[in-house]
C-alpha cells in the first residue's frame, strides 16, 4: 500500500526535550514573544471557529513593505520548511536532481526524495563553508533546484557576495536557487549575500526566511518566501489551503510591527556566541548556534544531558544553540565538569 522508496527517506529528527533541562537543541530563543504579539494571538485564537485568511493578505502586504518588494513577490507558509518543500514541488519531478550542501538543513534531502527526485548532497569544506565549486560542477541538464543555506545550519558559516556571484554565473537561468536565510537576523558578516538584493539581480533566486528564530514564534509556524512573481505564484498553487493559522498570522504581523524591538534581542546572542565557541573549541558562527565538528557527538550530547543541558548531535558533529548569558553560563559550567 505504501511507496517502496519511502523506506529510504530519513525521518526528520527534532531537538530533544527533557523536563527542567536547558534546551539548546532546537535553535529556539529563550525569551517569550512580545506582549503585543501574545495579545494579538490571543485575540485571533478567540475566532478559531472561523478559517484564517487563506491568502494572508495583510501579512503579505506588511512583509512586502518590510522587504521593499511588491506584494505579489511574497508568500507565506507553515514555517520556512514548508516553503522549501513547496519550492521542490514546483521545480522538481522524478526526472530531476536537486543539489544542496551537507551537512545542512536536514529536511532538504527529505523533500527531494518525497517527489522521487535524486538528491545531490555536497559535503561542506573543512572550514564549514559551502563547496560552491563542487556544487556548480554537479549541475547538469536534469538539475532543477539548488539550496544554499546562509548562514549554514549547522556550521554557521556565510557566503560572500563575490562567492555567490561567481556561483550564479555558473547556474543556468532555468535552475532555481533557494537562498535559505532562516538565521538572517543573526548574521553580522561584513561581506555576505542578502536575498533581498539577490532576487533583484537574479530572477531564478528565491529568498526564504522565518519568524521561528529571531522573532520567537517557533510554536506557531510561519515563514515567508520572496522572489519573482512567477515563482511565488507557483508556490502558492501547491500550498496546503489555510496552512498558516489566524494565530500565526496575527503573531507574525504584530512581531513585524515591532521588528526593531525584537531584533534588539539578537544582540545578546551575537555578543556571547564567539565566547561560547572559543571556550568549547567550536566554529565561530553567524547564527544563534555554534558547531563542534569531528567529535563523538552522541557521547558529548549525553554528557551535557547528564548536566541538564540538551544539545543536538549529528553524525558529523554537535550543534549547540546560543541564547542568552544565563543559559550560556549553564552550558559552559556543564562543559567544565567533563573537561
Amino acid at each position: 500500500m505504501i511507496r517502496p522508496d519511502l523506506s529510504s527517506i530519513p525521518g526528520y529528527v527534532p531537538g530533544k526535550r527533557q523536563p527542567d533541562a536547558v534546551k539548546l537543541s532546537s535553535n529556539e530563543v529563550a525569551t517569550a514573544p512580545l506582549a503585543s504579539a501574545v495579545e494579538a494571538m490571543s485575540q485571533a485564537a478567540a475566532t478559531a471557529n472561523r478559517y484564517p485568511d487563506m491568502g494572508a493578505a495583510e501579512l503579505k502586504e506588511a512583509l512586502a513593505e518590510h522587504l521593499e518588494v511588491a506584494p505579489l513577490q511574497v508568500t507565506v507558509g507553515n514555517g520556512s520548511s514548508a516553503l522549501c518543500q513547496q519550492l521542490v514541488q514546483i521545480t522538481t519531478t522524478s526526472d530531476n536532481n536537486v543539489i544542496f550542501p551537507w551537512r545542512s538543513f536536514e529536511a532538504y534531502p527529505i523533500f527531494v526524495q518525497v517527489v522521487g527526485a535524486q538528491p545531490r548532497p555536497v559535503s561542506l569544506l573543512q572550514n564549514g563553508n559551502h563547496d560552491l565549486d563542487t556544487m556548480a560542477a554537479l549541475i547538469d541538464d536534469s538539475t532543477s533546484l539548488i539550496f544554499l543555506c546562509n548562514p549554514n545550519n549547522p556550521s554557521g558559516q556565510t557566503i560572500t557576495q563575490a562567492e555567490f556571484d561567481d556561483f550564479m554565473a555558473k547556474v543556468p537561468d532555468n535552475v532555481v536557487v533557494g537562498l535559505d536565510e532562516a538565521y538572517f537576523e543573526y548574521n553580522r558578516a561584513e561581506d555576505t549575500v542578502v536575498a533581498t538584493e539577490a532576487i533583484q539581480q537574479y530572477p531564478n533566486v528565491v529568498g526564504l526566511r522565518t519568524f521561528s528564530k529571531a522573532y520567537g514564534l517557533a510554536g506557531v509556524r510561519v515563514g515567508y518566501a520572496f522572489g519573482s512573481e512567477e515563482i511565488i505564484a507557483a508556490m502558492d498553487k501547491v500550498a496546503i489551503p489555510f496552512s498558516v493559522s489566524a494565530v500565526a498570522q496575527a503573531g507574525a504581523l504584530a512581531s513585524l510591527n515591532a521588528a526593531d524591538e525584537l531584533l534588539e534581542r539578537t544582540e545578546e546572542t551575537v555578543a556571547i556566541r564567539d565566547e561560547v565557541a572559543d571556550c568549547i573549541g567550536a566554529f565561530r558562527s553567524q547564527a544563534n548556534f555554534v558547531w563542534l565538528p569531528g567529535v563523538d557527538a552522541d557521547q558529548l550530547a549525553a554528557k551535557f544531558a547528564e548536566q541538564g543541558v540538551l544539545t543536538r548531535a549529528f553524525p558529523e558533529g554537535l550543534r549547540i544553540t546560543v541564547t542568552n548569558r544565563e543559559e550560556a553560563d549553564q552550558l559552559l559550567k556543564a562543559w567544565d565538569t567533563f573537561n
